[in-house]
């Protein structure tokens, strides 16, 4: 029964974080394309801009909706996961867009407009579904508040659970948390 029910937990939450993604990808595909297409930006740097926003865009809506914020865990901690995962994840996403076109001329993205948009787009998709499944492991495994089935031995073992027991006596700010 309890399996069932983490099952289900788990399917839903799922869903949630790809309904996120899919909005957050409209934006990053939009803001991505618009700046490739009309102001002839390199698809990197565009790329790169694009996911800042659509970053922030998920980052509001998976933790209000998608996550449940961490009891053992400070804020500045899951802010801080949050932005060193994200960092990997741009670094992902600029890597496999910049390998989408890495074959084309330096000035394809005058001489060769529309081919540098197809290939760049290509590339996008490719990141985006390789940084949603990085995003959605390291979301659930550190920041996501832990199942009410799991035991305490464990729980108290788990590498997230120690990092956020640290975060609650460690405030880079000054003031306990």
């Amino acid at each position: 029964m309890f399996e069932c029910n983490i099952m289900r937990h788990l399917i839903a939450q799922i869903t949630k974080f790809g309904i996120v993604g899919v909005l957050a990808a409209v934006i990053d595909f939009g803001i991505l394309n618009a700046l490739v297409k009309f102001a002839h930006m390199n698809n990197v740097v565009a790329g790169t801009i694009s996911f800042l926003i659509a970053l922030a865009f998920n980052y509001i809506l998976s933790m209000k909706m998608v996550f449940t914020h961490r009891d053992d865990m400070a804020k500045w901690m899951e802010m801080f996961i949050f932005a060193v995962s994200a960092a990997l994840g741009l670094l992902m996403n600029d890597v496999i867009i910049w390998l989408a076109t890495i074959n084309l001329p330096s000035d394809a993205v005058y001489t060769m407009h529309s081919t540098y948009i197809l290939y760049t787009n290509i590339g996008k998709v490719v990141a985006t579904v390789v940084v949603a499944v990085w995003n959605f492991i390291i979301r659930k495994v550190f920041l996501d508040a832990p199942n009410s089935t799991i035991s305490a031995s464990r729980l108290e073992r788990s590498l997230s659970h120690r990092i956020g027991r640290w975060s609650m006596n460690h405030n880079p700010f000054g003031s306990r948390t």
